[in-house]
C-alpha cells in the first residue's frame, strides 16, 4: 500500500492507493485459472494486495498457490487496472502452471479451468478483461473502472 504524508508533515495530501496482483493463468490447451470468491461468489483470477517486501512476479506465484493450489512460472505483465472507486491498482500477469493439484482455500469455494467463452459468461466485465487482455498478445493494457463498468479512454 501507497502512503502519503499528510499537509501537515509537509507533503501535499493525495489519496490513499492499495497495489494488487493477479494471474492469468493459461494451461497448455488454453484453459484458464478462475475461482469463485468465498467472500462474495463471484468468479475472479486469482489475486491480492501485494506485501511490502515482495517483487509483483513473487506476490502473484504466492496468491495463485494461497488460493488454487497451483504453482506458476511468472511470464509477463498483461495489464494495469485501476478501480477508481476504491483505489486499488491491479497488476495482471500471465502465468504458466508449473505443478501443484486444484483445491479451494479460505478465500475461494471453486477452483476451475475454464475457456475464454466461459470467463465470458461468468465473469463480470472488469474482471473477464484482463483475462481477454492477456490472451490477446498485445499488452500492456492499461484501463479503469469503477468496480462495475470499464471507464471508456479518451
Amino acid at each position: 500500500m501507497l502512503l502519503y504524508m499528510s499537509e501537515s508533515q509537509g507533503a501535499t495530501s493525495a489519496p490513499l492507493h492499495s497495489v494488487s496482483v493477479a494471474g492469468v493463468v493459461v494451461r497448455e490447451d488454453g484453459r484458464l485459472l478462475a475461482i469463485r470468491r468465498a467472500d462474495n461468489g463471484t468468479w475472479e483470477l486469482p489475486g491480492g494486495v501485494l506485501e511490502l517486501n515482495e517483487t509483483p512476479e513473487a506476490g502473484v506465484a504466492r496468491e495463485v498457490l494461497e488460493e488454487t493450489g497451483i504453482h506458476v512460472e511468472v511470464d509477463e505483465l498483461t495489464g494495469v487496472y485501476k478501480n477508481t472507486t476504491r483505489g486499488i491498482v491491479a497488476l495482471v500477469f500471465r502465468c504458466k502452471p508449473s505443478g501443484g493439484i486444484e483445491r479451494t482455500s479460505s478465500e475461494s469455494t471453486a477452483v476451475e479451468w475454464l475457456t475464454p467463452d466461459q470467463v465470458s459468461e461468468r465473469m463480470a466485465e472488469v474482471y473477464a478483461i484482463r483475462l481477454l487482455d492477456a490472451l490477446d498478445g498485445s499488452g500492456p493494457h492499461v484501463r479503469s473502472h469503477d468496480g462495475k463498468r470499464l471507464i471508456p479512454t479518451g
